[in-house]
């Protein structure tokens, strides 16, 4: 194997340790490793000095295409994020802090958290809060394996109209065992088919463990979570609400509809839409799941003296401790992108939230109509906030073509549904409250060029 440059251990180091263990090269550590699935080497370019590979990085970095008048959404959302948030994240004391090994002497790392998951109850609804996952792909697949852990049982059902990548993390956790991920359809409305879920559930050789639902969904369709909810626990299964955080503003919170868990994509709160991460996965549930919640959760208490004092209350997924009864064996802990959303969310307060929600419905209101009138149609019929997908022949060529008028047109559906004709022509189109009445303006006439 090749040599470790920038390792701190000399060569006399690595055989003496390779002595230890009896071994007569490195080798010897991957030999349980088949030869079919083991990498044999890195294709990587020849190493560069620092002026040219400062030069390389500009020459890539003119590639990006910036100024873009942008409408895409699709899980990962535009917004103005106060100058308060990134002064705050900037601070060394945050920056550079990751995960609080050693709690008690974290009480400013434990703080934040602890706000994060207070915030996050009260706009969710629910009682616990877990800190936190990658991104909400990751936070929706943890929430389905809960479901299996609390109900005994190995069959989950997601709706058709969950966002894609969610479902394919969630897939990919399933793979390779005994459970089973089954999606259910969708109606012309754009909302999940109650009427499926119902058969669904009543299955006696598939007894079901968890339903999951968007809300709003993929195709930015806001869906009957309280019915599909009764519908799930009269099944004894749990119901999951998969959420877009800032419509909470306006939206019922997941705990009022009768949801056991909430998770959804924290990067609205006050988190940078960057080469798609880092992000942060959100999940919140009801008090009674808390020994299936993957993740730390910390507590307030005082100290002998009486003075307020943050703990670690519990950590269910570590690899230091229990692995074998762990609930997830991913440590990670996004502590920075909560802090994010923690800041964001205390700066902006209720009404502020509310405003935001508001002023992307407002918008997307403005939208639908501008573009109706360039002839792209909506597609569904049922109610949205801020997202929705439209008719648009051609769509991907379409797509391609406003790109080269400076519009970002949203998302082609047919890439999340390639196998659906329903949806070859559609773009799922979205606007914020940073949406202008220009920007408008400007993607409708530039469709209506492009279209002619």
């Amino acid at each position: 194997m090749s040599s470790f440059g920038y390792g701190p251990n000399t060569a006399s180091d690595r055989a003496r340790m390779l002595a230890a263990l009896g071994l007569d090269s490195i080798d010897g550590l991957f030999a349980d490793i088949p030869d079919a699935v083991r990498a044999n080497g890195l294709d990587l370019p020849d190493g560069l000095d620092e002026l040219s590979l400062a030069r390389k990085l500009e020459t890539l970095a003119a590639r990006n295409q910036v100024g873009l008048t942008s409408f895409l959404g699709a899980g990962a959302y535009r917004h103005h994020i106060p100058a308060t948030v990134d002064q705050i994240l900037s601070r060394g004391e945050f920056y550079t802090a990751y995960t609080p090994y050693q709690p008690e002497i974290s009480q400013g790392t434990l703080q934040t958290i602890y706000e994060y998951q207070s915030l996050i109850a009260q706009l969710t609804g629910l009682d616990v809060v877990s800190a936190s996952h990658y991104d909400g792909g990751a936070a929706t697949a943890e929430a389905a394996l809960m479901t299996v852990r609390q109900t005994k049982r190995e069959c989950v059902l997601v709706s058709r109209a969950v966002h894609r990548h969610f479902v394919d993390t969630t897939r990919t956790y399933f793979d390779g065992g005994t459970l089973t991920l089954e999606e259910l359809p969708t109606t012309p409305e754009g909302t999940t088919d109650l009427a499926a879920l119902e058969q669904a559930l009543v299955d006696p050789d598939h007894p079901v463990a968890g339903v999951l639902m968007g809300q709003p969904n993929a195709f930015g369709i806001l869906e009957p979570m309280a019915d599909a909810a009764r519908l799930a626990h009269a099944a004894g299964a749990l119901f999951v609400a998969v959420v877009e955080p800032v419509s909470l503003a306006v939206l019922a919170a997941p705990g009022d509809y009768g949801a056991d868990i909430a998770v959804g994509e924290g990067q609205p709160l006050g988190i940078s839409l960057q080469y798609g991460g880092p992000y942060l996965g959100l999940l919140a549930a009801r008090s009674d799941l808390v020994r299936q919640v993957p993740g730390r959760l910390v507590g307030r208490t005082t100290d002998l003296d009486g003075r307020r004092a943050f703990v670690m209350t519990l950590r269910a997924r570590e690899q230091d401790i229990r692995r074998d009864k762990a609930a997830s064996n991913i440590c990670t802990n996004q502590a920075l992108c909560a802090l994010a959303a923690t800041v964001y969310l205390a700066t902006l307060g209720p009404h502020g939230l509310r405003d935001v929600a508001a002023g992307g419905a407002a918008g997307a209101f403005e939208l639908e109509q501008a573009l109706a009138a360039a002839g792209a149609p909506r597609i569904h019929s049922g109610m949205y906030l801020n997202e929705f997908a439209v008719r648009v022949p051609d769509a991907r060529k379409v797509h391609a073509a406003l790109l080269e008028r400076g519009v970002l047109a949203g998302l082609p559906l047919a890439d999340w549904y390639p196998d659906d004709p329903a949806l070859a022509d559609a773009l799922l189109v979205c606007a914020t409250e940073v949406t202008t009445s220009d920007d408008i303006v400007k993607f409708a006439g530039a469709l209506r060029e492009v279209v002619a």
